[in-house]
């Protein structure tokens, strides 16, 4: 009934971020719910054709998106996160990826069938990984730092390489097939590869000194590094094809490495937009396939040189590149298997394919149908058996969602024991000795860093946990903490205490954009709190069930009784704010703080009921 680019690009839009929301939700793999969505509404319903509908738009849009999800990705590449995995990741990047181009070229001639030239083209092509696909994995499996800091930069370096050894293979080809033999079109080449590093350098430090001494003004900062990606980008590609995506990778890393105080704030900028990106140009690009593709794709010699992909190529290149490197054999196996194809290979496959035709390799024209039979498998492979791999090699964080809490004191760490008595992984962190003496007796995990310190994210492992929550003495302080933790949380998951009243900080008239959701009640301070268990207030565990109800609890509640939170049996917690009073349901358990008369009642009543028990034995 609606037939237009305007209609296209809504659709892909909600599409996009739908398969985004679903994989969430159902927490299986966003890129393997985007693949199946874009294939339903392009070839198999033809609901959508991107490539047709847009024209010669389709493919500058999905370039330049490609060249700003790189540039996303290469933005988070500090060198300072690597630091003891260097030499991994140096050989993975180097001697893997050399390894995985000779092994992927021989599958390809043998077992593809194709010619020595459209094979060594491809091979090059297939040793990516590539941000699209890699980060969104990781974000999902919760592996431990190590691991998912290789796959990241590996997913990430070698993303443009793989791009820039397929054209050097091709003007390889091209060079040696010439009539009159020249070496000038492959010192171009270089020529041109080098000068992609180069201007993403210089962009790149220009950037940073022009932002870094007040020559952009902050509301411009986003915009104008738009524009300078896309200028990058641009330019290089214009020289030599496929050298625009070295430019942008060189270009945030530099940025990355000057470690600039306005970049944080763009880069969770630029995250959400490549995660915008992300879903719509994987639509697209499954959505343009044909049905000849994908009944191509089940050819015997596609399906064989796709599981010597999955199941020889990858594994034996990373196993020879880290002999001799501090990664354990666990590490080595599941980086080993992980590697998914995604957008970049799909998109410059796309290109070789019309290249080695109109160069006279006819078996060039199953190159598209061989590279999307790899992205789907290795997608669907990977993206299911990453969680459970990592598991399976103690490499992932399992367990209920953590509860990071920041600022020790006496109440912090009987909240902190609470947790931890019912396996909720937990750490208190502060920049003081003196006040976490009360959780290093109580043996409470902890941390003496300033959560704040811009250090503090190469010591702190962020995985475990989804909540946080900061208890310091200062309102602003702990506002400030939960503004700062909004993009790695969500703002739902951010808790702060109850402000003062006499303070006059003034916090009250903030906006509720600002800080996190306030705790427990109004009269829940900090300083009432910790008088609290100064008092003999004691923190109590209380199971809901059929018998046991919610309603029948609150009947009993002592009015000086603090609801604290409720842990459900999925491991979720609620927290008790100024407006949220969740109700407990059979099977939760609820956490609150008691007067010592109530708890000393009840223990009274237990020993009266021992020993009237004994009695009657007697």
């Amino acid at each position: 009934m609606f037939h237009s680019i305007l209609f296209d690009f809504m659709l892909i839009g909600a599409l996009g971020v739908g398969s985004q929301w679903v994989g969430w939700r159902f927490r299986i793999p966003a890129i393997v719910v985007m693949s199946i969505v874009g294939l339903l509404v392009g070839p198999v319903f033809g609901v959508l054709q991107p490539a047709e509908d847009f024209g010669e738009l389709f493919k500058p849009i999905v370039s330049i998106a490609v060249a700003i999800i790189l540039f996303e990705g290469s933005l988070s590449l500090d060198f300072r996160e690597v630091k003891g995995l260097q030499r991994p990741v140096f050989r993975i990047v180097t001697i893997g990826a050399f390894l995985a181009w000779l092994l992927g070229s021989l599958a390809a001639h043998y077992v593809a069938g194709l010619s020595w030239a459209v094979a060594f083209v491809i091979g090059g092509l297939f040793i990516v990984t590539g941000p699209t696909v890699i980060l969104p994995l990781l974000r999902q499996a919760k592996l431990k730092p190590r691991p998912a800091a290789i796959l990241k930069w590996e997913g990430i370096i070698v993303d443009p390489f793989g791009a820039l050894l397929a054209v050097f293979a091709f003007e390889i080809i091209d060079f040696l097939m010439a009539d009159d033999v020249t070496g000038n079109a492959l010192l171009m080449f270089f020529a041109a590869s080098a000068f992609a590093g180069v201007i993403g350098y210089v962009l790149g430090k220009g950037l940073g000194w022009m932002f870094e001494h007040g020559h952009v003004p902050e509301f411009l900062k986003s915009p104008v590094m738009f524009t300078v990606v896309i200028f990058c980008f641009t330019i290089a590609d214009e020289i030599a094809h496929e050298t625009g995506l070295l430019a942008v990778t060189a270009m945030g890393m530099t940025l990355a490495n000057m470690h600039i105080s306005s970049i944080e704030d763009m880069r969770n900028f630029k995250e959400n937009i490549s995660v915008l990106l992300v879903s719509a140009i994987f639509v697209m690009l499954t959505a343009s396939l044909t049905v000849e593709t994908l009944m191509e794709i089940f050819n015997i010699q596609i399906i064989a040189f796709v599981l010597l992909m999955l199941f020889v190529v990858r594994p034996i290149s990373i196993w020879l590149s880290t002999i001799g490197t501090d990664l354990s054999f666990g590490e080595r196996a599941l980086v080993g298997w992980i590697a998914p194809r995604g957008i970049v290979a799909l998109t410059v496959a796309g290109y070789f394919a019309n290249v080695l035709l109109e160069a006279g390799f006819e078996d060039a024209q199953i190159l598209t149908s061989l590279t999307f039979a790899l992205v789907f498998a290795t997608v669907c492979a990977h993206g299911f058996s990453i969680g459970w791999l990592a598991k399976k090699l103690d490499l992932s964080i399992d367990g209920k969602p953590g509860v990071l809490i920041v600022g020790a004191s006496s109440f912090t760490t009987g909240l902190a024991k609470s947790l931890q008595d019912l396996k909720v992984p937990v750490l208190i962190t502060d920049s003081s000795w003196h006040r976490l003496v009360t959780a290093r007796k109580e043996g409470i995990p902890f941390m003496k860093e300033e959560i704040l310190s811009e250090q503090t994210e190469y010591h702190l492992d962020m995985t475990p946990y989804e909540y946080m929550v900061a208890a310091s003495e200062l309102d602003s302080y702990n506002a400030l903490v939960c503004n700062t933790f909004v993009p790695e949380i969500g703002r739902s998951n951010l808790f702060q205490l109850t402000l003062h009243n006499s303070r006059g900080d003034d916090l009250e008239d903030m906006g509720n954009t600002i800080g996190g959701r306030l705790l427990f009640n109004q009269r829940a301070t900090w300083e009432r709190l910790n008088e609290k268990i100064d008092g003999g207030f004691v923190f109590r565990k209380t199971n809901i069930t059929e018998q046991y109800t919610y309603a029948k609890y609150k009947e009993e509640l002592h009015p000086e009784t603090l609801l604290l939170y409720i842990l459900k049996p999925s491991g979720k917690i609620l927290f008790y704010t100024h407006k949220s009073q969740p109700k407990g349901e059979n099977g939760d358990v609820l956490v609150s703080l008691m007067p010592p008369s109530k708890e000393f009642k009840r223990i009274q009543s237990k020993l009266s009921e021992q020993q009237n028990e004994g009695d009657v034995k007697n």
